[in-house]
């Protein structure tokens, strides 16, 4: 029977060689580590800073490690694996734009805590937090406003990501049209921009946006 003096200097040499893996409590084997880029630090530091407990972490690290055994994301894999998702159409330069949300430090790469705070945010966060999140992704150089420019580009990614054999089919002048849908009701100050202010001001005024932000609550 081992000591816990045994235990404990067995448990801290797992740390050491980053054999170990907190957050699903397993020892990781050779194979596994030697492709490792990134291991998360541990679940007590995620489940503060997420809405998640602690069964839905191991999920989506379960997951999470499925997709990416390195333990990092790039963003032409982001890509790969978020065309699975839209087979009928071009999603590569929305996934571009979701990606850059995700990449908060802005390295490259999406760790399984950039992943998962993000998601925390869009599932289970405040109608505030969630519109926030959204500005952000609209954002595109993250200037603080949006332009007419980068929402052309969001909405032009949206519409390739959606196909061309649509039913029923979208015009051509359509992400146009939503462009000047969008400003005519964002931009109160007509001044060509929208900023956090009006776009939070806006959208908490309308009951379908808000029934929107909040269709995925318990989707985990």
């Amino acid at each position: 029977m081992k000591s816990s003096s045994q235990d404990q200097s067995l448990s801290d040499s797992r740390e050491l060689d980053r054999s170990y893996d907190p957050l699903t409590d397993s020892v990781a084997d050779d194979a596994e580590l030697s492709t490792v880029c990134h291991r998360p630090e541990g679940l007590d530091q995620l489940l503060q800073q997420t809405s998640f407990n602690r069964k839905e972490l191991q999920i989506l690290y379960r997951g999470f490690k499925n997709e990416c055994p390195s333990g990092v994301v790039s963003e032409e894999n982001f890509k790969t694996i978020y065309s699975q998702f839209f087979p009928q159409g071009d999603s590569s330069m929305y996934a571009h734009f979701l990606f850059e949300a995700f990449d908060t430090r802005s390295n490259g790469a999406i760790s399984f805590e950039d992943f998962v705070m993000g998601l925390s945010i869009i599932l289970r966060g405040s109608t505030t937090d969630k519109l926030n999140w959204a500005f952000n992704l609209y954002d595109l150089n993250k200037d603080g406003c949006i332009t007419k420019e980068e929402m052309t580009d969001i909405m032009h990614s949206i519409y390739d990501m959606m196909g061309k054999h649509t039913y029923p089919c979208i015009k051509e002048t359509a992400p146009k049209e939503h462009v000047e849908n969008f400003f005519r009701k964002m931009d109160k100050n007509n001044d060509g921009v929208v900023t956090i202010e009006e776009f939070l001001e806006t959208c908490q005024k309308d009951e379908n946006i808000i029934q929107s932000m909040h269709m995925f609550d318990n989707a985990i």
